[in-house]
């Protein structure tokens, strides 16, 4: 197994891409890189409040593809991302202004780990591929790992595998055993549980790593990490053919990711009424989600949305509105107008044209008139001409 720098301690402060395993005489290199994480000693340091992740995803192909690359490397921090490798530049390089400030030596090093991790990637995906009785074409493999500390303190590890977009391995971390994903995944669980030495060293290094190297980027990332921002909140309704009607409660904008949103009939919350979607980025570094509730039509108002976030002082409560009388009033209003205008101006036309034609008829019975009526009747004598 290639060792982390060492696993000395400054270099995992500065860095936490986790690099693969090599297949000679994994055991012992396992081993000698569990002794190096449980010797390590971090600083404790106090957590800014919220919710904080610290992930890596690794993408491979298992033939190369025309403008993609084969392999792709990134780096996220609370789903931002901040590093990146793939294998058509070959280079790691900063994804947020505050990791450009890292020297040369650090860019250096995150290349060649990422250099290395890309030369394993297709012996393990063709692998995987012969579980599924894949002989060729292109497939990919995914894999995840990172660590997460909640506001309260608590914190977890994960690891994932997934092949051609599904799940195919996880890692139990309380019992450090393989949990398969899908049927085929049982021959990638044996092959892993012929070597405990793997989940035994994911667990250590996700617990002796993973949480001071997210500790050290929240404080490289500063207040474009840390920040808050207030989520905006609206309820739309829609229609259904039963004459039910369907509320949503939607919060986009806000950060960070952690917020509740609930619907109420009164005091009563509406736990196993209410539809939930997975809060998601919204590509601007905020995120949005929305929960939905069906109602008796006409109903709408009695029910309310309640947003619970960091951001926010208070819980923030939303209702559907219905058009307001007012609303109404001023619609008609501007009906009633744009039809007066539209009378105005056709009684306008009508009298200017009859005004035209009174004025020609003048004009050709007294043609001398135009002598003694002078410039003044010059523009309503030209259109008659």
């Amino acid at each position: 197994m290639l060792l982390l720098c060492g696993l000395l301690s400054q270099c995992a402060a500065e860095s936490l891409w986790r690099l693969p395993s090599v297949e000679d005489d994994p055991t012992y290199s396992a081993k000698i890189a569990i002794a190096e994480l449980a010797d390590l000693k971090f600083d404790s340091k106090p957590w800014p409040g919220g919710t904080h992740t610290l992930y890596y995803h690794y993408l491979a192909l298992s033939e190369p593809v025309p403008h993609l690359p084969q392999f792709m490397a990134v780096g996220y921090m609370n789903d931002q991302p901040f590093i990146k490798f793939d294998s058509h530049e070959g280079r790691a390089k900063p994804q947020a202004p505050w990791m450009e400030a890292m020297d040369a030596q650090y860019w250096e090093k995150e290349t060649q780990k990422q250099q290395g991790w890309a030369l394993l990637q297709p012996k393990g995906i063709w692998r995987v591929m012969g579980y599924y009785n894949h002989s060729g074409g292109i497939h990919s493999t995914h894999f995840m790992i990172g660590c997460e500390i909640q506001e309260d303190g608590s914190s977890r590890g994960f690891w994932q595998f997934g092949y051609d977009g599904e799940d195919h391995l996880t890692l139990d971390m309380d019992t450090q055993s393989w949990v398969p994903g899908h049927p085929l995944a049982l021959q990638t669980k044996r092959w892993w549980d012929q070597k405990p030495c793997y989940a035994e060293y994911d667990k250590a290094y996700l617990d002796k790593l993973c949480l001071p190297s997210l500790h050290r980027y929240l404080e490289l990332g500063g207040h474009s990490l840390t920040r808050k921002e207030l989520p905006t909140v609206q309820v739309t309704r829609h229609l259904a053919q039963d004459g039910d009607a369907t509320l949503r409660c939607w919060a986009r904008g806000f950060y960070p990711r952690d917020i509740s949103v609930s619907w109420w009939l009164g005091e009563e919350e509406l736990s196993q009424e209410t539809e939930w979607v997975e809060t998601r980025p919204s590509g601007d570094g905020t995120y949005q989600t929305w929960a939905a509730v069906r109602v008796p039509q006409g109903k709408e108002t009695q029910y309310n949305c309640r947003v619970q976030h960091s951001g926010l002082s208070q819980v923030l409560t939303v209702a559907w509105e219905s058009p307001s009388s007012a609303g109404l009033l001023a619609t008609v209003i501007s009906i009633v107008a744009i039809a007066l205008l539209a009378v105005l101006g056709t009684v306008y036309f009508i009298k200017v044209k009859s005004q035209a034609r009174g004025n020609k008829d003048s004009y050709q019975q007294a043609p001398g008139d135009c002598e003694i009526v002078g410039g003044e009747e010059a523009p309503a004598v030209h259109p008659a001409m």
